[in-house]
């Protein structure tokens, strides 16, 4: 089983690293048994729930770039 947390934690700093998303804070992974999202908090405070329900890791990357407009 992949640790989706782990995922958003490496993809975090990668994204960091780029204009893009220079001001993105943090990704935080959260599952429950309605919903499975990861939350995307910037240092506005603002922040995204992006779906990634039954994603693999990979899925769960390409969503998050996707809702980011990464």
């Amino acid at each position: 089983m992949e640790n989706k947390q782990h995922i958003c934690d490496l993809l975090l700093k990668t994204l960091q690293a780029t204009s893009n998303a220079h001001d993105l804070v943090s990704l935080k992974y959260e599952k429950t048994p309605l919903h499975e999202i990861v939350v995307a908090t910037f240092q506005s405070g603002g922040y995204r729930r992006i779906n990634v329900a039954m994603d693999s890791g990979t899925a769960m990357i390409r969503d998050i770039m996707k809702n980011l407009g990464c």
